[in-house]
């Protein structure tokens, strides 16, 4: 039986935190303000303006979602990894079928 390496987590480095963040603000900031620009009426501007939060929120609803079944994965896999390792310890080859 082998033992299962154990997976190393490497954190993002703080110039990945910042690059990402730094361009989420300005993709919204820069789409808000060429909203407000626009050459249309105010409600016009309101309907875009709601439908930028809108894909905003969903985006980060979904990208969490995605993380969560992606972890959810890697535990369900560890966790029948746990249970073939615990049958296996358990099964005697030398011992008469049990009926």
């Amino acid at each position: 039986m082998s033992r299962a390496t154990p997976k190393v987590v490497v954190p993002h480095s703080t110039a990945w935190v910042a690059q990402t963040w730094l361009s989420f603000v300005l993709s919204v900031g820069v789409t808000a303000v060429g909203i407000w620009n626009l050459p249309v009426d105010v409600w016009v501007k309101s309907f875009l303006g709601m439908g930028l939060l809108f894909t905003v929120g969903s985006t980060f609803s979904l990208s969490k979602t995605v993380r969560d079944q992606h972890e959810m994965e890697q535990l369900g896999t560890r966790i029948d990894e746990a249970r073939v390792a615990r049958l296996l310890s358990e099964h005697d080859p030398v011992a008469p079928p049990k009926l």
